[in-house]
């Protein structure tokens, strides 16, 4: 059975926090862990901690930042602008966030965001015992689709996909092309208790098959432009 656990009670994040010295203190509670269990982080938290934190004063210097987080724009409408990040991610104002912050303040992606995740990983295996696979995740809206949901941006010790082409479906049928990015669907989920209005930066998911552990990167997910019917 999977759980998925919200982790509570974290204090807010500022430059400089040591993450890993901070979730360890909230998961030492949920002793044992082993290759069932993964965390699923904000990426707010983590750009916080590593200071990527940028003020503006007026509408055009804030839309200044985000061309500069962007590697191309696709689209204007107003002042929402639908642009690729440097990582590959194509989001609304390059994933730059204005929730549970100051007044004319921005919170920009992490840089490397895969390396993120295997640090935070490594930092609470090594020292704190701690075997956890992580993903860094954040919200985004969907082409074609309403409303907005949770996908992994970095990912550490976990594999992104589940790859089952040459399987068999209930008919026999072999599967040809079928990729479940079991990554997204874990960051999906942990969003069912990581409310934005109530701060939870954090959640425990317990149970997943061992099979999903690997050495996999966020940015594997990412449909390069030659795969792209669109682009």
């Amino acid at each position: 059975m999977i759980s998925i656990i919200p982790i509570t009670n974290i204090k807010k994040i500022v430059a400089g926090d040591d993450l890993a010295k901070i979730f360890a203190e909230r998961l030492q509670s949920y002793q044992p862990f082993d290759g069932s269990d993964c965390i699923v982080v904000a990426s707010k938290v983590v750009s916080k901690a590593r200071g990527r934190i940028q003020h503006y004063s007026s509408i055009e210097e804030k839309q200044k930042i985000i061309e500069q987080e962007s590697s191309r724009i696709l689209r204007r409408r107003g002042n929402l602008i639908i642009s690729q990040t440097h990582h590959g991610f194509i989001c609304a104002n390059a994933a730059i966030d204005e929730s549970n912050v100051d007044d004319n303040t921005l919170v920009l992606l992490p840089k490397d965001i895969d390396s993120a995740a295997n640090a935070l990983r490594q930092a609470l295996l090594a020292e704190h015992k701690i075997d956890v696979s992580v993903i860094i995740s954040d919200t985004f809206g969907r082409p074609f689709r309403k409303g907005e949901t949770n996908v992994a941006l970095g990912i550490a010790g976990l594999k992104p996909f589940a790859d089952l082409k040459g399987k068999q479906d209930f008919y026999g049928r072999e599967l040809k092309s079928t990729l479940i990015a079991i990554a997204d669907e874990i960051a999906g989920a942990a969003e069912l208790v990581m409310h934005k209005a109530d701060g939870i930066c954090l959640a425990l998911i317990r149970g997943l098959p061992q099979s999903y552990r690997g050495n996999g990167k966020g940015r594997e997910i990412i449909r390069q432009a030659n795969e792209d019917l669109f682009r």
